[in-house]
């Protein structure tokens, strides 16, 4: 009996820890951008996709892309994207995760505001993406 409690363990932690790789998050904190960079923490991803750099404000909207970077699978430590334009002290970035579908080429990011190619990945209807003030 008492191996069969422990296996049931086993497979509820097993099953607990793929249940967590498999949700998407960013975790990123307020940095300085001063270098040219941006960089997250973790970034959580179903499958290959990008993490994209958008310009925001208090709306809260997706605004331009300003930086993009490669996403694997599953968990990535320390993403870390360039800028494409100068970000200055004070303004918001918002960090989210979009897919790898749709587009013409692989491995080629694709999307432009309101593309389909290459597109942000929502859970639950919401965007997966987290917003910085650059410091």
């Amino acid at each position: 009996m008492y191996r069969i409690l422990s296996t049931a363990a086993a497979l509820v932690v097993t099953v607990s820890a793929a249940q967590a790789m498999s949700n998407p998050a960013v975790m990123v904190s307020d940095q300085d951008v001063s270098s040219g960079t941006v960089s997250a923490d973790k970034i959580t991803a179903e499958n290959n996709g990008w993490l994209v750099v958008h310009r925001t404000d208090a709306d809260m909207k997706p605004g331009p892309v300003v930086g993009y970077a490669p996403l694997k699978a599953g968990d990535n430590m320390d993403v870390s994207a360039i800028l494409q334009e100068e970000v200055k002290s004070g303004e918001m970035l918002m960090l989210m995760v979009h897919g790898e579908a749709g587009g013409m080429k692989t491995g080629v990011f694709e999307y432009t505001l309101g593309a389909k190619e290459d597109g942000p990945i929502r859970v639950d209807d919401k965007l997966v993406m987290t917003v910085i003030t650059a410091q």
